[in-house]
């Protein structure tokens, strides 16, 4: 019987044949490239008869090659002379396929025509290509030091202002236009994160985090982190890596910083709705993605559903905060600095915060004094000397007895809010400041960074809320 089966090729026919013929049947051995006179005759196993189906493409107008046979019209033989056929590398280059069309089941995408101009170059002294995003009718092409847009069948046009035209034309991949800014990803393709029309990414080469928008390409590290992400991608190092997703949960940009032989990354969120950096996370994720409306990560072996508040299983469980990817609950850490009236020295006495039961003041520090040689406050060696306060427990772990009567070392209740005395736990006395130790409250300071946590014990792995933190002073 008869088929009709399709060929990609020019002036081809497809042939198939299934026939009885004698093969040898038994070991085949291996005859030697050249004649050896010394060597007995190779052994010979009797043929036998088997059923073999053979295919063949044959690349001819004439079915049996003929003189005079009858000849099918298929276009002009594809016939190309190659005068430098050895393989190369273009890593500032694109090329394209033909179509494919799965409705009509054409698929051309391992023809390359040589007959067409399908290959486009952007600029080499931007890098090699790292990453292609497609997005509306444009190809957003990431160089290691440059980011490019082509037009997708189209063309643009420019007015005598300037000013571009975009018109539709013959070539799948158009003009290539570069963004403002000598920005690329570097080498680092896995940083990269979309939502919307906002692309995220970082450039390791410069520095720097950047966005990629309709108004073009912001630092968004210059939002409050310029030093901490111009010291910390300068480590990453040629083992390292910066992984990038963007989690729709919270509509934060998540991105995890992996240095070469360090298993303590730098995981951290931006968002846009504050426009900064919010939170830091302790986990390291292999890879990360939203679906859904929930977000993920992976580590090597898991796959983790983020901000699950109960398990799914017949009898529902609470699902302790802080834990990732099976490891235990750690507390949640807030640092920041009381700096009223800079220019001024105070002295800080009470601090509060409004929100849940359970934080707790682990550390309340002044700014430096600096270095002398010698004199008070100076511990042999010349370091910078610091004001400090004691550890401050929270609302039930510092409550204790005495006498039958309760106290509280830690946070008490008043006005519904949490306030503590901060009662000083320097050991160095500086010259010209008032005596320090905890026979005394307060510190004495320029600015105070405090570091609040959640406790070990109050509702421990359940939500704590924090909504305000304060201090008084004096002057």
């Amino acid at each position: 019987m008869s088929i009709t089966l399709e060929v990609g090729y020019f002036n081809s026919f497809y042939l198939k044949r299934i026939a009885d013929i004698p093969v040898p049947v038994g070991p085949i051995l291996s005859i030697p490239t050249l004649p050896d006179p010394t060597a007995t005759p190779y052994p010979w196993v009797a043929p036998s008869t088997s059923t073999v189906e053979e295919d063949w493409y044959v690349e001819e107008s004439r079915i049996r090659g003929g003189y005079n046979n009858t000849s099918t019209d298929l276009g002009v033989k594809a016939y190309i002379v190659e005068d430098n056929d050895a393989q190369q590398r273009r890593s500032n280059s694109l090329i394209y396929s033909g179509i494919f069309n799965s409705r009509t089941g054409i698929n051309q995408s391992n023809q390359f025509s040589i007959a067409e101009e399908i290959t486009r170059s952007v600029d080499p002294t931007g890098g090699s290509i790292q990453k292609l995003y497609a997005e509306d009718t444009n190809l957003i092409i990431f160089q290691e030091d440059k980011v490019n847009r082509a037009l997708i069948d189209k063309d643009a046009i420019y007015s005598a202002e300037g000013s571009a035209i975009t018109t539709t034309a013959n070539l799948v991949i158009g003009q290539i236009i570069a963004y403002a800014g000598e920005y690329g990803i570097s080498t680092n393709p896995e940083s990269f994160a979309v939502y919307g029309y906002q692309k995220y990414f970082a450039d390791r080469n410069r520095n720097c985090v950047l966005r990629l928008s309709r108004d073009g390409i912001t630092e968004i590290s210059n939002y409050g982190m310029v030093d901490f992400f111009r010291d910390k991608l300068a480590l990453i190092g040629s083992g390292g890596s910066i992984i990038g997703s963007y989690d729709i949960y919270n509509k934060n940009y998540v991105l995890s910083l992996q240095y070469a032989g360090v298993d303590l990354p730098d995981t951290l969120s931006f968002e846009e709705a504050t426009n900064g950096w919010v939170s830091f996370y302790d986990y390291k994720p292999s890879t990360g993605f939203s679906s859904q409306g929930k977000y993920f990560t992976t580590n090597s072996t898991t796959v983790y559903e983020h901000y699950v508040t109960e398990t799914k299983a017949a009898t529902p469980l609470v699902v302790l905060r802080n834990s990732f990817y099976g490891a235990a609950s750690e507390p949640s850490t807030l640092k920041f600095i009381f700096n009223p009236e800079p220019t001024r020295v105070k002295t800080f006495s009470t601090v509060n915060y409004e929100g849940s039961n359970g934080w707790e003041v682990t550390s309340l520090i002044s700014d430096q004094t600096g270095a002398q040689l010698s004199g008070a406050g100076v511990d042999g060696s010349g370091n910078f000397v610091e004001d400090t306060s004691q550890r401050i427990y929270s609302y039930d772990e510092g409550l204790y007895t005495e006498g039958g009567i309760s106290y509280r070392a830690g946070f008490d209740r008043k006005q519904n809010r949490y306030m503590a005395a901060i009662k000083n736990n320097s050991t160095n006395i500086i010259e010209g400041q008032v005596l320090v130790g905890p026979n005394n409250t307060g510190i004495k300071a320029y600015y105070a960074t405090v570091t609040i946590k959640t406790d070990t014990t109050t509702f421990l792995g359940q939500a704590k809320q924090l909504f305000a933190v304060g201090a008084t002073y004096g002057r």
